[in-house]
């Protein structure tokens, strides 16, 4: 057999070599959106991969990225990553400690912003003594951002530039963890490593993308890689659907429909907005066949909300930034697909429940224990760190609370670190908000643990509900009764008008802790 590396360029070759037209399209303000086939998508990578090497950056150096869902960044990844550097994304939802503290790590020595992120971008590195240069992507003529533009750069640079000439183990990405639960780590990827992943989602039992679908990647490139869309989309030939900045309920809605998307993948609350909106103008998705939710655990009745609403099916799923970052999808069209299932790990995916010591479960089938998970897409170690990630055996801790179906499919039951301990026993969080999430009332709903001076913590429940529903705090832990022991009942109950989010779209129960509960 022939010695064909698994590099992540080949993936833009192909699209570009059998589906040339087929489009990147991003959102632009108003009716303007910005589209190019994938030949010229290859063609501008290509170029900036030239440009790259004209400022002297090699293979294995990090370019950092500070921008939105776009086209301009779909051609820079490729371009770094084919000529063996490596794409380190950064979040523009952290401050400008976090993003410094990264780039301090990476030794990124060039950093590629949208025109809305510059200044950002010029702050940062103001910090960062490493950080040289910020160039310039998805230039606004309403914005003047104070840097270099890399189109200047591309129209002086050749597109007769080597692609995927390194090994496929070769680092390609740099991605942050959240810092949800802990101070943020790098993980890198490998071109194998995706590539690998990228097959495992076109399965048709994962995502099961193809050449007639368009697909909304409203899940951002700075978080996980876009769960690895950019990736998969165009090895299919599919058309690729950028939101940019704007994911809005109106925004998404106009999209959908002007692109005809026929899959939309990113978090609850993305698409909580995107029905909110279409409730109230009376708007139709008619193209839109199904959604694909990661991130966080799904209420039932918002499941049943977004189906019911926009038509669609939809497939649950389950990840992390250490597994590139798929783990388990449920299948398209599967009967028996529900909010507190993930589906199943496709092959290159393993799991194991585990006793909190890390010992293997006797039964793994219908028991709660710690989920662990190896693969050939799996966290070996984090960044710049000596130590493994893993245990002896290749495990990795995700953190996860999970319990295995009789017919093997994957239900996250909570976060390790989320548990509260009142009176010297424990309270799991996800199961009160798994019942509180039924009410229709319920928009959002958070358990979290606030000091008490008699049984160490209590639960509080902070809950956003609907602007047209009303309802009291014993209508909302009334459905508890009965369901959780009495001690598990929350104290309180707190109300926002708009819940925090992190920057990855889920809940920020971190700074509900900070501001609600005590911590």
């Amino acid at each position: 057999m022939q010695d064909w590396p698994l590099t992540l360029d080949k993936l833009l070759d192909h699209a570009a070599k059998w589906w040339p037209e087929r489009q990147v399209v991003t959102a632009g303000e108003g009716e303007r959106s910005d589209r190019l086939g994938y030949a010229g998508v290859r063609d501008r990578a290509r170029r900036v991969s030239a440009a790259m090497a004209g400022l002297g950056v090699g293979r294995g150096d990090r370019v950092a990225t500070l921008a939105w869902n776009t086209r301009a960044h779909v051609e820079t990844w490729y371009g770094v990553m084919g000529m063996g550097a490596v794409c380190h994304t950064l979040n523009p939802r952290l401050t400008e400690a976090q993003l410094s503290a990264m780039l301090a790590q990476s030794q990124a020595a060039i950093l590629i912003a949208s025109a809305d992120l510059v200044a950002l971008a010029r702050r940062v590195m103001a910090r960062t003594p490493s950080l040289k240069r910020v160039l310039e992507i998805d230039q606004d003529p309403g914005l003047s951002g104070g840097a270099d533009a890399l189109e200047g750069l591309l129209d002086d640079a050749g597109a007769d530039v080597v692609w995927g000439d390194f090994p496929e183990t070769t680092p390609c990405g740099l991605c942050f963890t959240s810092g949800t639960t802990g101070a943020p780590k790098g993980v890198t990827y490998t071109h194998r490593s995706s590539f690998l992943h990228t097959f495992r989602q076109l399965q048709a039992d994962v995502m099961g993308l193809g050449a007639a679908d368009s697909v909304l990647t409203a899940v951002p490139m700075f978080h996980a890689n876009a769960w690895g869309l950019p990736f998969a989309v165009p090895a299919v030939g599919a058309k690729l659907v950028l939101p940019g900045k704007h994911l809005d309920g109106a925004s998404l809605a106009r999209l959908i429909e002007a692109e005809g998307v026929t899959v939309a993948v990113g978090v609850a609350t993305v698409w909580l907005g995107l029905v909110e909106h279409l409730e109230a103008t009376g708007g139709q998705t008619p193209t839109l066949q199904r959604i694909i939710v990661g991130g966080a655990p799904l209420a039932p009745a918002l499941m049943e909300r977004i189906e019911a609403r926009l038509g669609v099916a939809v497939q649950m799923s389950w990840g992390m930034t250490e597994l590139s970052p798929l783990g388990t999808c449920a299948a398209p069209g599967d009967p028996l697909r529900a909010a507190h299932v993930s589906g199943r790990p496709a092959v290159g995916v393993d799991l194991l429940i585990t006793d909190a010591a890390g010992q293997a479960l006797p039964e793994q089938r219908g028991v709660e224990g710690h989920l662990r998970v190896r693969g050939a897409s799996v966290i070996a170690r984090y960044f710049g760190e000596a130590e493994r990630a893993t245990d002896a055996d290749g495990w990795f801790a995700t953190g996860d609370l999970a319990r295995l179906e009789s017919d093997g499919a994957l239900a996250i039951t909570g976060r390790a670190k989320d548990l509260i301990k009142s009176g010297g026993e424990w309270i799991n969080p996800a199961e009160l908000e798994a019942v509180i999430n039924e009410n229709p009332a319920v928009s959002l709903a958070a358990v979290i643990g606030r000091p008490d001076s008699k049984w160490g913590e209590r639960p509080v429940l902070v809950v956003q509900t609907r602007a047209d529903h009303e309802v009291g705090d014993e209508a909302l832990l009334a459905p508890l009764r009965g369901r959780v022991a009495p001690w598990w009942i929350p104290d309180a109950v707190i109300r926002l008008a708009e819940m925090p989010l992190a920057s990855t779209g889920k809940i920020d129960k971190m700074r509900l802790r900070v501001e609600y509960g005590g911590c």
